[in-house]
Formats: C-alpha cells, sequence, structure tokens
C-alpha cells in the first residue's frame, strides 16, 4: 500500500495491516519468552506460555484479516499484544511447578492496569473497530480465566475462585443452542465496573500475604456481581430477540 507525503512530495509504501500484526506479534514473543524464562526459569512452563500466545496471536490474526478497517494496527492493538505476553506469562506461571507469587501478583498488576490503555489509544488516533474491542475482551478473558486458576492454585481460595474466570467462556459456549445470545449488547456502566471488581478480587486472592477469609469474602461478591451482570445481559438479549 502506497501513500502520498504531500510535504516532501515522496510516496511512502506502508505493509499491509497483517504483515505489521505480524510483525509485532513476533516482537511480542520474543518479549513472552524472555521474560517468561526470567521470571520462572521452566522450559516446560515457558513453552506453555509461547504456546498459548501462538494460538491467541493466529485467532486474532484471522480476525484482523477479515474485518479491521484502517491502514495500519496502530498503538492501541500493539497495547492490546502486550497485554497479551503478560497473560501469556501468567499462563506459565500456572504451569510452573514452583511459580514466583510476587513476581507474577506484579505481572498480573501490570496487565489489570494497561486494561483501558487500548481503548483510549483507539480513541485518540481514530482507530477504533469491532476488532480492536474484541481482541482486548478477549484478553480480558484470558486474564481473568488465569488469575482464577493461579488463586486457586495459591491456596488462597477454593475451587469456587474458578466461576469468576469462566462467565466469558460459558456465555460463548451457551450461544450454540441459544443463537440469540449472539445479540448486540448495549453499553453499560455497571458491566464495566463489575469486570474491575472481578479481576481486582482476583488480584487480592493472589496476593501472597492475604488472609484467606478475606479474600473468600472479596471472591464471593465479586462472583455474585458478576451473575448479576451476566443475567442483565442475558435479559437484554431475550428481550430483544426476534
Amino acid at each position: 500500500m502506497a501513500i502520498s507525503n504531500k510535504s516532501t512530495g515522496t510516496t511512502v509504501t506502508l505493509p499491509g495491516v497483517s504483515v505489521q500484526f505480524v510483525g509485532v506479534g513476533l516482537v511480542g514473543f520474543g518479549i513472552t519468552g524472555g521474560l517468561a524464562w526470567a521470571l520462572i526459569a521452566d522450559l516446560p512452563a515457558v513453552m506453555a506460555g509461547l504456546a498459548l500466545y501462538a494460538v491467541a496471536m493466529a485467532v486474532a490474526l484471522a480476525g484482523l484479516a477479515a474485518s479491521f478497517p484502517h491502514r495500519v494496527i496502530g498503538l492501541c492493538n500493539v497495547a492490546t499484544i502486550l497485554r497479551l505476553t503478560l497473560v501469556s506469562v501468567l499462563c506459565a506461571a500456572l504451569v510452573a511447578s514452583h511459580p514466583p507469587d510476587w513476581a507474577m501478583f506484579w505481572v498480573a498488576l501490570l496487565a489489570f492496569a494497561l486494561d483501558g490503555v487500548d481503548g483510549w489509544l483507539a480513541r485518540r488516533e481514530g482507530r477504533a473497530s469491532a476488532f480492536g474491542a474484541r481482541f482486548d475482551m478477549e484478553v480480558d478473558s484470558l486474564l481473568a480465566l488465569l488469575l482464577a486458576l493461579l488463586a486457586w492454585q495459591s491456596g488462597s481460595v477454593g475451587a469456587y475462585v474458578i466461576i469468576l474466570g469462566l462467565p466469558r467462556y460459558i456465555f460463548w459456549a451457551a450461544q450454540v443452542p441459544f443463537p440469540w445470545l449472539n445479540g448486540a449488547l448495549p453499553e453499560r456502566f455497571s458491566r464495566k465496573v463489575v469486570c474491575v471488581v472481578q479481576i481486582a478480587a482476583l488480584l487480592l486472592a493472589l496476593l501472597p500475604p492475604v488472609a484467606p477469609l478475606l479474600a473468600s469474602l472479596c471472591v464471593g461478591l465479586a462472583a455474585v456481581a458478576l451473575v448479576w451482570s451476566f443475567w442483565l445481559d442475558v435479559r437484554v438479549l431475550r428481550e430483544a430477540r426476534v
């Protein structure tokens, strides 16, 4: 793809968005492997993290090639890829025999803190897209699932914490028998608040010195809020079905 630079009279050739995405993805692959090895130094665990990253990027690439409307991927999608590298490191920690608790907490906290940066960048750059929103949502879902599994693995809370990591995937699976669940949902501020509460509760449960009673209480309250939020969405979609 070629574009003209009016100030210099030259033509600059830009790679296709798929090529850009793959290029940034390869850098992210290296970051994932390097960071996972530096923090965990467990080869099978690092390979598991890299496998998750590669599969997620391959799925995202297919979505980008099918529907991305812009000529460049933008910093917004670069930020989401960066978050995916951190999520993949958490996957490596889940598989590791002795994951470093504090290091994984800081990695998880950084992944959480960067949430919203990609959306802000997309609006600032004028590159908002349905692909970018979906990519961000799926990375959020992976983060929640891995945090829930890590919290359970740490022993701070019981297996019920996994409830906080499953709603997105249960909702997706339910679309097979109930196709109307795949309808468009209106923006709802409370949904965003509940997502923040969900991840915050999981981070608290993952915090090494947290008291099990406090972790259980926060996880329980977050689970109630999450079920309530999903029920609101299901009710809206049910009422809107044709």
